[in-house]
C-alpha cells in the first residue's frame, strides 16, 4: 500500500496510452479500435472501485475516456472512414457516457493537485457541448493554455491552434501554427491545409499533399485525399 502513490502515475500512463492507441489506431485497417478503448476504461474503472486507488487523477482519466467514448458512433462512417469533429452527427453522441464523464469529473475535483488528465478531461467535456460556440471555444483555448503550461505536447499545441482559429480566425491561427515547425508531422500539415483553405488554396493543397506523403494510416489518407479533391475543384472554379 505504501508504494501506491509512487506507482499510480505509471499505471495511469499505461492505460492512457492503451486508450489512445484504440482511439486513434496506428493499425492501417482500423481508425478506431473500440476493444482497446473499452479495456482501458475497464481497467481504470477497477482503480476507482478500490479505495486505495480511487484518486482524483484516476477519476479525471476515466472522465476523459467517457467523453471521448461518447462520440465513438459519430466518429467513424459506415465504410470505416474517419469523420472529423466538425462533420460529426451530434445526435449520435452517447448522452449517458457524457453524464458518466461528468460524474467522474466531479469526483476528480477534490484535493489540491490538478493532473494533466483533469485539463484533458475538461477539454473533452467542452467538446461534448453543442451550443454556445463562442464560450465553448474560449473555454477550450484557455484549458489548452493551462495544459501546455503543465506539460508540453506537440499534439496539444496543434489542437490549441485549432481552437484559436475558432475565436480569432484562420490567419491568426496560421501564424501560431507555423511557429510550431512540426514539418515531419502529417497532422501539422493537415491543420495548415484546413487553416489555409479559405486564405490561400494553393498553399492549402500543398500542405495536404505533404500530409498525404507523411501519413501511414489508410483512414487518414482517405480523408486527406477527399479534402484535396474538394479544394482542387474550388481552385478550378
Amino acid at each position: 500500500e505504501s508504494e501506491i502513490d509512487k506507482r499510480i502515475g505509471n499505471v495511469l500512463t499505461t492505460v492512457y496510452l492503451l486508450f489512445n492507441e484504440g482511439y486513434y489506431s496506428s493499425n492501417n485497417n482500423a481508425v478506431l479500435r473500440k476493444d482497446l478503448c473499452l479495456e482501458a476504461m475497464r481497467l481504470t474503472h477497477m482503480l476507482t472501485e478500490n479505495e486505495t486507488t480511487d484518486k482524483p487523477a484516476v477519476n479525471a482519466l476515466l472522465a476523459l475516456m467517457c467523453f471521448h467514448a461518447s462520440r465513438f458512433e459519430a466518429r467513424v462512417g459506415s465504410n470505416g472512414e474517419l469523420i472529423l469533429y466538425e462533420d460529426q452527427d451530434t445526435s449520435l453522441w452517447n448522452r449517458e457516457l457524457i453524464l458518466q464523464g461528468e460524474r467522474y469529473l466531479n469526483k476528480a475535483s477534490t484535493g489540491n493537485y490538478l493532473s494533466k488528465y483533469h485539463w484533458e478531461a475538461a477539454i473533452a467535456y467542452w467538446h461534448t457541448i453543442t451550443d454556445n460556440e463562442t464560450e465553448k471555444w474560449e473555454k477550450i483555448l484557455s484549458l489548452y493554455n493551462q495544459l501546455l503550461m503543465m506539460e508540453y505536447s506537440p499534439i496539444a499545441a496543434l489542437n490549441r491552434t485549432y481552437a484559436l482559429s475558432k475565436i480569432y480566425g484562420n490567419k491568426e491561427a496560421i501564424i501560431e501554427a507555423e511557429k510550431l515547425k512540426l514539418d515531419n508531422n502529417h497532422l501539422y500539415h493537415c491543420l495548415l491545409g484546413e487553416l489555409y483553405s479559405n486564405v490561400d488554396l494553393k498553399k492549402a493543397i500543398n500542405h495536404l499533399q505533404h500530409a498525404l506523403k507523411l501519413s501511414r494510416v489508410a483512414a487518414d489518407k482517405k480523408v486527406i485525399k477527399n479534402k484535396i479533391s474538394k479544394l482542387a475543384k474550388l481552385k478550378n472554379v
